[in-house]
């Protein structure tokens, strides 16, 4: 299969060797756009899921810009959707940011009442990846079309581990990114609704039917599209194993560790993702802690991390910083056993504890 790929030409290029190429680049975006219900048509590939936001932030705002240059988004946003409206308001976009409940739900009421005449776009994500919370999205659409608004949803914490039918939804677009299902990093994709209109963020060689030029990246987007089609087949099982396996974590640290909070809604979550925040300890001493056990796990985005301050997200739900301080990001997937569920029962505690006394004895000094 590797001297396979290792073949593959330009899937642009006419020669036999080009319209290989094409045809597995198209086979990828079948097995992609069945992920999502859709079809192959509407399904463009991307670098990654930053690209696929930012493409849709622009490309869409640009294409609808007629209606209006009002956005609304969620203050939980990724950094790829909310540093990119910072920077669009200072081009004099008029941008609104709904707040969420402390279990970090966009309330469709708050939508409504945020919505003007001048709303092109409606950006919410489908789940948040820090806390796990999926949005009501289906009804939020719903809004957002009876006023002639576009509606994208980030889904690419979901996809893959959640259901993302684009067509139950009613959303205009969505973005997935393949490294978050058991992909490859360096290929994601946009799926845009068939007639809605979006500019092309780069501009080039036309590719991608002219949305996305660049030439694609065709063994990422081929391990996507096998990636997809696992996904596609397996995830009904692989959601109930996985959110036994975060359930059973999630009671074993509530029992071992004293002054834990949970984050997020406790149902209507993302299956694989458990998201706590311990009192007394920094989240930085944790990760190196826990790593030292052979544990590894995180503050929040991948993208944010190094940061090790309270996440936007956890400012959002209204924790102080205190209350945010311990906050963790532990995830369970396919190659999680119930063994390392039991040893990370037994070794977090313990790290926590240990860490507690020496943040306790640093500051009795």
């Amino acid at each position: 299969m590797g001297a396979a790929l290792e073949q593959l030409g330009n899937p642009s290029s006419l020669h036999q060797a080009g319209q290989a190429a094409g045809q597995r680049l198209e086979q990828a975006r079948k097995q992609v756009a069945a992920l999502l219900n859709t079809k192959p048509e509407e399904i463009y590939f991307t670098s990654c899921g930053t690209e696929s936001n930012n493409w849709a932030i622009r490309g869409l705002c640009a294409g609808n810009k007629r209606k209006g240059n009002h956005l609304i988004v969620s203050a939980i946003e990724h950094p790829s959707i909310l540093l990119l409206l910072r920077r669009m308001e200072r081009e004099g976009v008029d941008v609104t940011y709904l707040p969420v409940t402390a279990e970090g739900i966009v309330e469709p009421a708050a939508l409504q009442a945020a919505i003007k005449p001048t709303t092109a776009l409606v950006s919410i994500m489908h789940a948040n990846g820090e806390i796990g919370t999926i949005q009501p999205i289906a009804e939020l659409a719903a809004i957002a079309r009876e006023a002639k608004a576009l509606f994208h949803t980030d889904a690419v914490a979901s996809v893959g581990h959640a259901p993302v039918d684009v067509h139950a939804l009613g959303v205009d677009s969505v973005s997935l990114a393949a490294n978050q299902f058991y992909g490859p990093s360096g290929a994601a994709a946009l799926f845009v609704r068939e007639g809605v209109r979006i500019l092309p963020l780069l501009e080039g060689g036309g590719q991608e039917t002219g949305a996305r030029s660049g030439t694609e990246a065709l063994v990422p987007i081929i391990g996507m599209g096998a990636a997809a089609e696992e996904a596609r087949k397996y995830l009904p099982g692989r959601a109930a194993r996985l959110s036994a396996l975060r359930d059973r974590l999630k009671a074993g640290l509530a029992s071992g560790i004293e002054s834990i909070r949970f984050s997020g809604s406790w149902t209507s979550r993302l299956p694989h993702n458990l998201h706590v925040c311990i009192a007394g300890v920094s989240s930085e001493s944790l990760v190196r802690g826990l790593d030292g056990e052979g544990i590894a796990v995180g503050i929040g985005s991948a993208c944010n991390s190094k940061a090790m301050r309270p996440s936007h997200v956890l400012k959002a739900l209204g924790l102080s910083d205190e209350q945010a301080a311990g906050a963790l990001l532990l995830t369970v997937g396919d190659p999680t056993t119930d063994d390392e569920i039991a040893r990370a029962i037994e070794i977090i505690p313990k790290v926590a504890l240990r860490l507690r006394n020496v943040t306790a004895m640093t500051l009795a000094r």
